[in-house]
């Protein structure tokens, strides 16, 4: 009897682990083109580095629950930025605090002197957040700490002498961001501090001193500064030195949001170009977008698909969260005004299965034919951009709307009636982007998921990241226009998923 007991427990557990097999990352909302952890929570890239071939992504990640709790670095690679493959985490907390986001380097010259018998280190540094510090009101709780790789990434040690920066009295002192100044042969860290960006240099990334800081008079302030970036992108060939800030809140939209500015850099400051307040994402759902190190002179950034507002309350399950697409940054100039262009990674059009090239819209109103479940890619060309809207819908009436006024000069993203918005006030409703460029033609590329859309228009100087959640799939795709031929091309293109 025993023995048929225990087959017949082996026979359901086989079951149960063929039907995982079947279920995982096919999900109700489970997004098909987007990363996302196989379980439970997640929120912001980090430590993002390619070495050897291979794209790392770090990310926080609390292993214990789907709500934001305990702080580790999860870990996933991919040889294209397209496919993923999740790894054992990282890096656990320890008795010097929860493991908040940062960033990670190859270190080739071996400045850290952890590399032995020639292999080459990696180095992650991150924040420490000390819980019983903070409760205690110390205004010290969190310090920056290094751990050190020598197997390309897979494992992690945590420094013996953690921490090597410590806190001078900031309560929010986070998120340092690393790079190699060669003009200064040294490694520049960009570290937030409540409403201010500080750097500090360092000879071998143990070792740091205060170099200057980006004062808090620029920029947006409507919440704490998070999650910086500083870096280069070419500009025909002059260098352009750019500085990525997180804010939360205080977004375009409302709540959290990615604002940056162009400029010079000297080792010790920043000086931006101009005085305006330049958003990478206009979207409700894009947050501490950071880039790749290690990647030459590209500069390929990643965002957290989500809002602090409602992020513990979206309805996923066993996960939460997803990442954007991988972005492309470049720079462009509107009026002697530098931007940052963003746009999807070419690598994506290996997703690509089946193409229908609509042509010339003639009619005001223009339905696809079929059912057109996503993921899928549209792709719009104008050449004089007017009023138009795409609406995305199911069979029980649930829609997103996303289009262009040509009255106010703005795209936006409306969701009010996208499916599941109750679990948050601030979810429903229409978001805006203004339009920025001055040309009338333009090619716009939208991204369909399971549970979000992502607008690049005017080769990515607007950009707008939304989530939804709809009871079932959006299969129907509609199109209104201002008068005819305003659209003079639409293509649709069939995506594969990821996970496949």
């Amino acid at each position: 009897m025993m023995k048929r007991i225990s087959r017949l427990l082996v026979g359901c557990l086989m079951i149960s682990a063929s039907m995982s097999a079947q279920t995982l990352y096919h999900e109700v909302y489970r997004p098909q083109i987007h990363f996302s952890p196989q379980a439970n929570w997640m929120n912001d890239p980090n430590g993002m580095v390619y070495y050897q071939g291979t794209w790392h992504l770090f990310f926080q990640y609390y292993p214990g629950a789907m709500h934001w709790g305990p702080m580790h670095w999860g870990h996933a690679t991919s040889k294209d930025l397209v496919h993923w493959q999740q790894q054992p985490v990282a890096l656990y907390p320890d008795s010097l605090g929860f493991i908040f986001s940062g960033s990670a380097v190859v270190d080739p010259h071996n400045t850290s002197g952890f590399g032995k018998a020639g292999q080459v280190p990696l180095v992650a540094i991150f924040t420490q957040h000390d819980t019983s510090a903070a409760k205690a009101l110390t205004h010290t709780f969190q310090n920056q700490s290094i751990a050190y790789s020598l197997d390309s990434g897979r494992t992690w040690i945590k420094y013996a002498d953690n921490p090597v920066l410590k806190n001078p009295g900031i309560d929010d002192f986070r998120d340092p961001k690393v790079m190699w100044y060669a003009p200064g042969k040294e490694w520049i860290m960009t570290l937030a501090a409540h409403d201010r960006v500080l750097f500090y240099a360092s000879p071998d990334l143990k070792n740091w001193e205060k170099a200057g800081e980006f004062d808090a008079t620029r920029g947006a302030h409507g919440g704490v500064w998070e999650c910086p970036d500083l870096f280069l992108l070419d500009d025909h060939g002059k260098s352009v030195w750019v500085l990525v800030v997180n804010i939360n809140p205080g977004g375009p939209n409302g709540g959290s949001a990615t604002q940056y500015f162009t400029g010079t850099f000297n080792g010790h400051s920043f000086t931006p170009s101009d005085t305006l307040v330049k958003w990478l994402d206009f979207g409700p759902d894009e947050y501490a977008g950071v880039t790749w190190s290690g990647a030459g002179d590209k500069r390929i950034m990643l965002g957290w698909m989500s809002n602090w507002v409602y992020a513990n309350q979206v309805p996923t399950s066993p996960w939460r969260s997803a990442n954007t697409l991988p972005r492309l940054l470049s720079l462009q100039h509107i009026n002697g005004i530098s931007y940052v262009c963003s746009m999807p990674i070419k690598a994506l059009d290996t997703l690509v299965t089946a193409t229908n090239t609509i042509g010339s819209i003639k009619d005001s109103q223009y339905k696809l034919a079929g059912d057109i479940p996503a993921p899928y890619m549209l792709h719009i060309h104008t050449n004089r951009l007017a009023s138009f809207s795409l609406t995305c819908s199911n069979d029980q009436g649930e829609k997103v709307v996303i289009g262009f006024d040509k009255q106010t000069n703005r795209y936006y993203l409306n969701r009010a009636q996208s499916g599941n918005t109750g679990f948050s006030p601030a979810f429903g409703g229409t978001f805006y982007a203004p339009r920025i460029a001055t040309s009338p033609s333009t090619d716009i590329y939208v991204y369909a998921d399971a549970s979000s859309f992502e607008l690049f228009a005017d080769g990515g100087l607007t950009v707008m990241t939304g989530l939804v959640f709809p009871q079932k799939p959006y299969n129907h795709l509609a199109v209104s226009q201002d008068g005819n031929k305003v659209i003079q091309s639409l293509t649709l293109s069939k995506l594969k998923s990821i996970w496949e």
